[in-house]
């Protein structure tokens, strides 16, 4: 199937990807409803609960839920943000991040190669452990880049893709992307797909990266009373 023809089933992107997401991080999931749902154990150490449009009574039986602990965390997804922010208000939850999205790509047009590292100080470690492949990317015995890629389904689903501060604006996000890239075609991948925040957004864009739909997280705890992110 093509990366259009995903985008019109979202329900569908959001299960691959929370199978994906969680098999890079090793989290127990469950169902709730008929939605997913995964144990941040290195986390919060409570259930994140993943939604795509909900009806007013599923965001309901999901909302109270979350509201059990404010160590709980509602995720959805959805191309209707004033809706959820005005079920959010109305049951008692606070919209803690807005900004992320989720991405999708056509991996026939990634490429397929080892890349080349910038700089000459810098070197290239990758493994792979329980279905997860890595990349991390030193200088000495410095961490400057790294990141993470499980493919299921026929889809490449990458994880924390991180420059430390002082790497970057050298390209190494990209280097990263390619490198995991080069590691998912290990496998028959037909998409990409992953989380974006807004500043990978931007990065994702250049490597030819499409939005699917915006990403909500909602729950009953203060912006800075638990960790809320999922990339």
């Amino acid at each position: 199937m093509t990366p259009d023809a995903l985008v019109e089933d979202i329900a569908h992107l959001l299960e691959v990807w929370v199978a994906g997401w969680t098999g890079c991080r090793g989290y127990e999931t469950r169902q709730e409803g008929r939605f997913p749902a995964a144990l941040r154990a290195d986390k919060t150490g409570d259930w994140e609960y993943f939604a795509h449009d909900p009806s007013d009574e599923e965001f309901a039986a999901l909302a109270a839920k979350t509201a059990e602990a404010n160590t709980r965390i509602l995720t959805i997804l959805t191309n209707d943000v004033q809706r959820y922010k005005y079920l959010a208000e109305k049951h008692g939850l606070n919209v803690n991040s807005a900004s992320q999205t989720m991405m999708i790509v056509d991996m026939e047009t990634q490429d397929a190669e080892d890349p080349w590292l910038p700089d000459d100080d810098l070197e290239l470690a990758v493994s792979e452990a329980n279905g997860v492949h890595y990349a991390v990317v030193r200088s000495g015995e410095r961490v400057a880049a790294s990141g993470r890629v499980f493919v299921i389904d026929g889809t490449a689903v990458f994880d924390k893709i991180v420059t430390e501060p002082d790497f970057q604006r050298r390209g190494l996000g990209t280097f990263i992307m390619k490198a995991l890239a080069a590691q998912a075609f290990a496998h028959d991948v037909e998409n990409g797909l992953l989380l974006a925040s807004l500043d990978g957004q931007k990065l994702y864009s250049h490597l030819g990266w499409d939005v699917v739909c915006h990403v909500l997280m909602m729950s009953i705890a203060g912006a800075g009373d638990s960790d809320l992110s999922t990339a």
